[in-house]
């Protein structure tokens, strides 16, 4: 019995001390691990806050020495560095306009010979028939003589042919100069009232539809009266179209005119009053002043160039109303001349790009339409190919040698 108790305290003291071990152990694994003494740094210098390169570490840069460093330039050298202004456009001499159609003339006749020798080789026909006659009648119209004109020179050529009877080339080719001068007008007064007179200075106004060339005309104008002696100002009072102040101020400073101008989009009324008055103080011969393009289908734009010329009246008459005329637009011409006569009145025609057409017969047909005479016609793309119409000249270039 008592070896039994004794086995029973042994056996409860070896199990007391394994669950004292057990215990031990695991506090020792839960304990932290023993702490290392700090590490004390410096505080970090403060900086701001930089962007981009500048978070970078500053780097060294390279430094230079006085004498390395350059001195801005003397006022002298700078001036001698400065570019050079652009010099002022040189004044031109004009071409003389005395006989300038004559020196045109192989131009001319280079593009209307069509229609001479078409009705030279017609009535130079051994038989003159109603067929032949028929023929002669559809050259010339379509030359753009016009019905009525057409109509009347075949029917004095007819008569003349019967009379004479004997047609040699010669005979033929006189005739039918006479006849052609004739019905074109050589006694009608072709010359543009330009010269100063009491009132002031002559006022010329040109006027047309869009892209006949009025401000190239106007310039050329410009040349043809410095080139007998007349002093100019322009008036650019084409105020609507982009550049064509521009334009026409560079004809002027090519023959030293003055150029009047406004703002872009201003009243051209306004432009062309100033005009004048700058000719009147100024005291030049002709003020000439280039009109803004419009269709001769619009009213309101009708009865504004009408407006311009009233405007101006008001320092003076206005001596000349010009109206541009493309010769390429043949009969489709007559109708805007027709329209502009009756706003403004018209005093003279001014037939453009007559070098690049066979239908010269539209000076015969708007001269009759209007009244008015043709005073000017234009050659080519020159800046003198502008001449005075004379019709001897001409008819001259239309039938040939």
């Amino acid at each position: 019995m008592e070896y039994v108790i004794l086995a029973v305290v042994i056996a409860v003291v070896a199990v007391g001390a394994i669950a004292g071990l057990v215990v031990s152990g695991r506090r020792r694994q839960q304990l932290p691990p023993k702490s290392q003494a700090p590490v004390i740094t410096a505080p970090p210098t403060p900086r701001e806050p930089a962007v981009g390169e500048e978070a970078a570490p500053p780097t060294e840069e390279p430094r230079r020495t006085v004498e390395e460093v350059e001195l801005p330039a003397a006022p002298e050298e700078e001036a001698a560095q400065a570019p050079a202004e652009p010099a002022a456009p040189s004044v031109e001499v004009p071409e003389p306009t005395a006989g300038r159609l004559v020196r045109l003339r192989s131009r001319l006749s280079r593009s209307q010979n069509s229609l001479g020798k078409g009705l030279l080789s017609l009535l130079s026909r051994e038989h003159l028939d109603e067929d032949t006659w028929e023929e002669i009648e559809d050259t010339l119209l379509t030359a753009d003589v016009g019905v009525a004109p057409t109509q009347e020179l075949v029917e004095r050529l007819r008569t003349r042919v019967k009379v004479l009877g004997t047609r040699t080339p010669d005979e033929l080719r006189a005739l039918l100069r006479e006849e052609l001068v004739e019905l074109i007008g050589k006694d009608a007064d072709r010359v543009v009232r330009s010269t100063k007179h009491e009132e002031g200075p002559a006022v010329v106004l040109v006027v047309g539809v869009n892209g006949v060339g009025k401000t190239t005309t106007t310039g050329k104008l410009a040349r043809v009266l410095v080139a007998d002696g007349r002093s100019v100002v322009l008036g650019a009072a084409d105020t609507f179209r982009a550049a064509a102040a521009d334009q026409l101020q560079t004809w002027g400073e090519r023959v030293g005119a003055r150029t009047v101008r406004g703002p872009e989009g201003g009243d051209p009324a306004s432009v062309a009053f100033d005009a004048v008055k700058e000719g009147i103080a100024e005291g030049v011969d002709t003020v000439l002043v280039d009109t803004a393009g419009r269709l001769h289908t619009k009213t309101g734009l009708m009865d504004e160039l009408g407006k311009v010329k009233r405007v101006v009246e008001k320092h003076g008459p206005v001596d000349e109303v010009l109206l541009v005329l493309d010769a390429t637009t043949g009969q489709n011409g007559l109708v805007q001349a027709r329209v502009f006569a009756e706003v403004v009145d018209i005093t003279g025609i001014v037939l453009t790009k007559l070098d690049g057409t066979a239908k010269g017969g539209i000076v015969i047909a708007v001269q009759r339409e209007l009244g008015v005479p043709v005073k000017l016609i234009g050659l080519g793309e020159g800046a003198d190919d502008l001449a005075p119409f004379e019709p001897g000249a001409f008819v001259d270039a239309l039938i040939g040698d």
